[in-house]
């Protein structure tokens, strides 16, 4: 569990977003925050006061008693469900093509704001300013992202010529994608029976693998079938995290509920 992150301590502020991420819609009323929260060894101020700096940083929105995701932390969790379903289109053999123009200044700044838009849309940089993907994704996903590169960059649609079965596993390191999918499969498979149990004593352990398959599974490039290597594990990573994940949440209501009731006791 160690290199899941399992021994590195969760901030008030990841506990609350990963909370809110897993959840549809992503609103949950203040006390079951706090209760995610306790699970982690963190106390109920420390929750509140990560609630109100999101509130001010446009993280959080208060609805009707409650909290909702809002902002960039709203995108990703609709970028997290589209990885979590593996979107892909038919693909037809072309490539997203994006480019810097030559010749423009631009700072550091504005180079990681399109680094990071790039990461969002699933592409990867060749060279210096030219990044492409075969395209067989959805052209108005993450629209936030996409705006940053139709201001840094010219688009095209191109048919690159040799092999592009290596050309994708030169863009992405398709075997350690492969690898880490593996580790985490087992991960989750090892905590299945003591959640489909209803053991309240997995719930924090598996609430750090859960993040991490979210995690990986965003990192996933969404190639088309034609380009993946043989058992790709993708797929299997996604079944199993829906057990996994019916599992958890019933536990976890489960839990939460009978500490309502104790406390009201």
């Amino acid at each position: 569990m160690e290199q899941l992150g399992a021994n590195r301590p969760l901030t008030a502020r990841s506990v609350i977003a990963s909370t809110l991420l897993g959840t549809h819609p992503p609103q949950l009323p203040s006390r079951l925050l706090v209760r995610s929260g306790e699970l982690f060894g963190i106390s109920e101020g420390t929750v509140r006061t990560a609630i109100s700096r999101m509130l001010a940083a446009g993280e959080l929105e208060a609805v009707d008693g409650a909290y909702r995701l809002a902002g960039a932390l709203l995108e990703r969790q609709a970028r997290q469900d589209a990885s979590r379903r593996g979107d892909r289109r038919r693909w037809t053999g072309s490539w997203e093509l994006a480019v810097v123009p030559g010749g423009e200044r631009r700072d550091a700044a504005t180079r990681g704001q399109l680094r990071e838009a790039m990461r969002r849309l699933h592409l990867a940089e060749l060279r210096e300013g030219v990044w492409l993907r075969p395209d067989n994704l959805h052209p108005r996903r993450a629209p936030e992202a996409a705006a940053i590169v139709a201001e840094q960059c010219i688009r095209f649609s191109a048919r690159p010529g040799g092999d592009p079965g290596a050309l994708a596993a030169r863009l992405w390191d398709l075997a350690g994608w492969a690898a880490t999918a593996a580790q985490l499969e087992r991960e989750l498979r090892r905590h299945l029976p003591r959640l489909e149990r209803g053991d309240a004593s997995q719930l924090r352990d598996a609430f750090v693998v859960s993040a991490a398959v979210l995690r990986h599974l965003l990192a996933d490039p969404l190639l088309p079938e034609e380009l993946l290597p043989a058992r790709w594990p993708g797929e299997r990573l996604r079944a199993t995290y829906e057990r996994f994940d019916a599992a958890f949440k019933s536990t976890w209501r489960t839990h939460f509920r009978a500490q309502g009731s104790a406390t009201s006791a």
